[in-house]
C-alpha cells in the first residue's frame, strides 16, 4: 500500500539504500520499483507530499540518514509520526505532529503598509507567520523600514498593492525590496495585487511618459527577482520586465461569484465598457456560454467620457459589466444608464481592482446597479461602509497558491482557470 507523508525528506541517496534495492530486486526478482521514491520539495498546507513504497522502514532510513550527514535527531522525528490507516482512499497516511511552519522551511512573507489585511490572509493561508518588519517616516518623510528577522538564505515575498499613497507605497516596496537583497536572501519576490501606473503603458500622445515601464526598472534594479501581479491592464506589461512576472486573473472567482449570486445568470449578458476589454468579457462569455456585448466611448480628456454607442443586443436580459478597474468610475455609470436605457432588466458591476476615488461612491449610489462587485486586491473595508453596493471578493487564496507553487517550484498556470479551495 502506498503511504502518504507530510515530512520533507532531504533529496539524498546513500550508497546502503542502493544496495538493499538492489539485493531486494536481485532476490524477489518480480520488484521493479525502487522501496522508496525521495521527494526533494516540503510539503505545503495544501497539499501533503506523496512517498511511494511497499513498507515503511524508519529504523533503516535513520541509520542512513546518520551515515550521509543528516542530523538524526530530524529523522528521528520523522520516523515517530503516527501511522493510520484513510478509509476512503485505504492508503497508510502520516500524521506529522510538527507545526505547518516547519514543513515550510526557508520562507518568509513580509507586508507593507498598503495591505496589511490580505497579507495576514496569504500567510493564514500558508500556516507561517508574517514576517517582523518595521516601516516609518522621518521627520522630512523619507521612508524607513527596519526588517526585524534573518532573511539569509530565505524565499522572501513581500506584499504590497499598489493602492492609497501609491508613491510612497512604491517607495517602501523598492526599500524593502533592497533591504532584503543586500542581507543575503536567495530570492526577493513582489507580490503586487494591484500594479501601481499600469494605466501609463503607452504614448498615447507626444511627450507623454511610459511610467509603467520606469517602474517595471525601478523593481528590477532595487534586486527583485520575480513579480506576482493580478489582471494587469495590459498584459504587454510582461514585457517591461527581465524577471519572470506571474499576472494572474480574477476570472475564475468572478465566474464563481457569479454562479452563486446571480440567479438568472443563463440569462444574462456580459458587457465590456471599452473596446480594450472585449478580449475578457469574450472569455468570461464562453465560459458560462451566453452572450457578450461591447460600448465604444470617446473621451475628451483622461477621467472624462464624451460619448457611448453600445453594441449588442440587452433587451430583458441581465447585464454584468466587467473591467479590470475601476477609479472616479465616470464610465461604469454611464455604461449602466445605457444599458438601462437599451432594455436590461438588471445591472450588476464586476471588476478586479476598486480604485474609486473622488466622486466615485457618490456616483455608485446614485446609478443603477444592482450590485458592484470587486476584488480585494486593493482595501475596501472603507468603501463597503460607504457604499452598501459594493460587494468583495476574497484572492487570498489565489496569491497564497501562487506562492506555494513558486515556493515548491510548481507550475502556476493551473490558477489562471481554477479557483484553490
Amino acid at each position: 500500500m502506498p503511504v502518504r507523508s507530510s515530512h520533507p525528506i532531504p533529496a539524498r541517496t546513500t550508497s546502503t539504500t542502493a544496495a538493499r534495492s538492489s539485493s531486494s530486486r536481485s532476490s524477489s526478482g518480480s520488484l521493479e520499483t525502487n522501496e522508496t521514491s525521495v521527494i526533494s520539495h516540503p510539503s505545503s498546507c495544501a497539499s501533503n507530499l506523496v512517498c511511494c513504497g511497499t513498507q515503511s522502514q524508519p529504523d533503516h532510513s535513520i541509520a542512513s540518514s546518520a551515515k550521509s550527514g543528516i542530523n538524526t535527531e530530524t529523522a528521528a522525528a520523522a520516523a515517530a509520526a503516527t501511522i493510520r490507516t484513510d478509509s476512503s482512499t485505504d492508503e497508510l497516511v502520516s500524521t506529522d505532529p510538527r507545526p505547518l511552519q516547519s514543513r515550510m522551511p526557508n520562507i518568509k512573507v513580509f507586508s507593507g503598509s498598503s495591505h496589511p489585511d490580505l497579507a495576514s490572509r496569504i500567510v493564514d493561508r500558508l500556516g507561517i507567520d508574517l514576517g517582523k518588519v518595521v516601516t516609518k517616516k522621518f521627520s522630512n518623510l523619507e521612508t524607513c523600514v527596519e526588517i526585524g528577522e534573518s532573511v539569509r538564505g530565505e524565499d522572501v515575498y513581500i506584499v504590497q498593492s499598489g493602492s492609497g499613497e501609491i508613491n510612497d507605497n512604491l517607495m517602501e516596496l523598492l526599500i524593502m525590496i533592497n533591504a532584503c537583497k543586500i542581507a543575503s536572501a536567495s530570492r526577493v519576490t513582489a507580490v503586487i495585487p494591484c500594479f501601481p501606473y499600469a494605466r501609463q503603458d503607452k504614448k498615447d500622445k507626444s511627450r507623454a511618459p511610459i511610467s509603467a515601464k520606469l517602474v517595471a526598472n525601478m523593481l528590477s534594479v532595487a534586486g527583485a527577482d520575480h513579480i506576482i501581479t493580478m489582471d494587469l491592464h495590459a498584459s504587454q506589461i510582461q514585457g517591461f520586465f527581465d524577471i519572470p512576472v506571474d499576472n494572474l486573473y480574477a476570472e475564475p472567482a468572478v465566474l464563481k461569484w457569479i454562479r452563486e449570486n446571480i440567479a438568472e445568470w443563463r440569462n444574462s449578458i456580459i458587457v465590456s465598457p471599452d473596446a480594450g476589454g472585449a478580449k475578457r468579457v469574450t472569455s468570461i462569455a464562453d465560459r458560462l456560454n451566453v452572450e457578450f456585448a461591447l460600448i465604444h466611448k470617446e473621451r475628451k480628456k483622461a477621467n472624462e467620457v464624451a460619448s457611448m454607442v453600445l453594441v449588442g443586443d440587452v433587451k430583458d436580459r441581465v447585464a454584468i459589466l466587467v473591467d479590470d478597474m475601476a477609479d472616479t468610475c465616470g464610465t461604469i455609470c454611464h455604461a449602466a444608464d445605457k444599458l438601462v436605457e437599451a432594455g436590461a432588466t438588471k445591472v450588476y458591476a464586476i471588476l478586479t481592482h476598486g480604485i474609486f476615488s473622488g466622486p466615485a461612491i457618490s456616483r455608485i449610489n446614485d446609478a443603477c446597479f444592482e450590485a458592484v462587485v470587486v476584488t480585494n486586491t486593493i482595501p475596501q473595508d472603507g468603501h463597503m461602509k460607504d457604499c452598501p453596493k459594493i460587494q468583495c471578493i476574497d484572492v487570498s487564496m489565489m496569491f497564497a497558491e501562487a506562492v506555494r507553487r513558486t515556493h515548491n517550484g510548481e507550475s502556476v498556470s493551473y490558477l489562471f482557470s481554477n479557483v484553490p479551495y
